[in-house]
């Protein structure tokens, strides 16, 4: 295993779930590689707890297909292929026409000044070289155009589909410029948004959406 994570412990929560989330967020940011073997006695030795739960825990996983299990080798990390990363993009893509007729007909003028902020922080993270950061910028404003529509099953479902290629997308913005392509991308949604233009917003979504999907895919060849 690369790189350390913690277990961030929930009172609400059995201790199942804790160690389900823990390993699901090791996945979706890296911390377990595609193809990285799940131990369970190693798994458990590490997040202080028995087997039980990570056995569970692994179950869950290969129900959402972060898990696969090998004959002989059992559990690892899913790698996404190509296949994959387009049914999910195609979910999204139609998703997204929705969330931006919605983000349109209900985004208030409060809302707008928090998503031109998050639009800033995304620019000024551009100077830092924090890939992870910058990552996190992203999806702070998108996380706002999505809260725009009111409409909270929508928000969570299409940030589920956005976070099962969380782990190619932070491979995607070390690209300077792929950066400045994205920045130029939110300003254009953010006055769609601002002058509440549904068509002109829908359309921002698909370029920017294809555009990562086009840089995604030659990632993933490029790693074959």
């Amino acid at each position: 295993m690369t790189n350390d994570f913690e277990m961030n412990m929930d009172a609400y929560l059995p201790l199942r779930d804790v160690v389900f989330n823990t390993l699901r967020q090791a996945i979706l940011y890296g911390k377990l590689q595609p193809g990285e073997r799940l131990m369970e006695i190693s798994l458990a030795n590490r997040l202080g707890v028995s087997r039980t739960p990570v056995r569970e825990a692994i179950r869950k996983l290969e129900l959402e297909g972060l898990v696969i299990m090998i004959p002989r080798k059992g559990a690892q990390v899913a790698p996404i292929t190509e296949k994959d990363l387009n049914d999910v993009l195609e979910i999204r893509l139609a998703l997204e026409e929705f969330a931006m007729t919605s983000a349109c007909a209900r985004v208030t003028d409060e809302q707008m000044e928090e998503i031109g902020r998050a639009m800033a922080d995304f620019e000024t993270c551009m100077s830092s070289g924090d890939v992870s950061k910058l990552a996190q910028a992203d999806e702070a404003f998108h996380e706002l155009t999505y809260r725009a529509t009111g409409n909270q099953r929508l928000i969570q479902i299409i940030n589920n589909l956005r976070e099962q290629i969380y782990r190619y997308r932070v491979e995607y913005l070390k690209d300077g410029k792929v950066r400045t392509s994205l920045a130029e991308e939110h300003r254009e949604l953010y006055h769609a948004l601002n002058d509440r233009n549904a068509g002109r917003a829908i359309e921002c979504m698909k370029h920017h959406i294809h555009k990562q999907q086009y840089g995604i895919v030659k990632s993933l060849k490029g790693n074959e």
